[in-house]
């Protein structure tokens, strides 16, 4: 049991210095928070969703929103990365390895703080849905099921980018893993249907993840939704759940033992 709560204690401490850089740093904090509105949200659904159509009827906003709740979940590893590699790069991880602390501190509190930016970022985003006139047609327990899931997309998002993270080592070479991210984000059914795009691009695009989620919180939500024949968009709430947890299955200890490994 002690050491248990020392673990959390020393997890608890490594939470609050994020939470100490928000508040140094509250700009940075806003922007995080700006940018999927202005240049997911807002961008694709008043720009480009005036020539958007969900076959059978629905609005396009409706099926477009929780789509970019799941895409904005995904590209949080983006942000994961960053943070890691920044105090990678200033030997801020090799001075917390060195103290007496829980080995689990530094990676534990990276995971709170970034899950708790990522609740924050999410609440932003669906308040700015329901100003665009997105709403839930399901009932209250489904609605959290959909958060759910996509958090769970993100905690799964979260251990890739603390491991890619300490791969990097160093900010400049996260844009290489973001040259990548992107095309993957948007090669899904995040903006228009599977069934849309070529065979075997549809297919791909299927089996994505991303997709998984997006077809999944639509449908907790009640929200218009391209149905298709394959098992993948029959079993969409199956695959959200199981997508993550193979993700944070193969990811989660490589990140740690990449963090153990560090300076030798």
């Amino acid at each position: 049991m002690s050491g248990m709560v020392w673990a959390v204690t020393d997890s608890w401490t490594m939470t609050r210095r994020g939470l100490a850089h928000w508040a140094r740093q509250p700009v940075q904090v806003i922007v995080q928070l700006a940018f999927p509105v202005l240049l997911l949200l807002l961008m694709f659904g008043y720009f480009l969703g005036g020539g958007m159509a969900v076959p059978g009827g629905g609005d396009y906003k409706e099926y477009l929103v929780p789509g970019m709740f799941a895409l904005t979940m995904a590209f949080g590893l983006e942000s994961t990365m960053i943070a890691v590699t920044q105090d990678l790069g200033k030997g801020v991880l090799d001075r917390f390895r060195s103290m007496p602390m829980a080995p689990s501190a530094v990676l534990v509190g990276r995971s709170v703080l970034d899950m708790l930016q990522s609740a924050l970022s999410l609440l932003v985003m669906i308040g700015v849905g329901l100003a665009m006139g997105w709403r839930r047609h399901g009932g209250v327990l489904d609605a959290l099921a959909a958060v759910g899931l996509l958090l769970l997309l993100r905690f799964a998002m979260l251990w890739i980018g603390i491991h890619l993270g300490l791969l990097a080592g160093r900010p400049e070479l996260v844009q290489a893993v973001q040259i990548l991210v992107w095309p993957v984000g948007f090669l899904s059914n995040v903006f228009v249907s599977a069934a849309s795009m070529p065979g075997w691009l549809g297919a791909v695009a299927e089996w994505n993840p991303m997709s998984a989620t997006a077809s999944a919180v639509r449908e907790l939500f009640a929200n218009p939704r391209w149905s298709g024949d394959s098992w993948a968009a029959g079993h969409a709430v199956l695959l959200a759940v199981v997508w993550p947890l193979l993700l944070l299955a193969v990811f989660f200890p490589l990140a740690v033992r990449r963090y153990r490994r560090l300076g030798r």
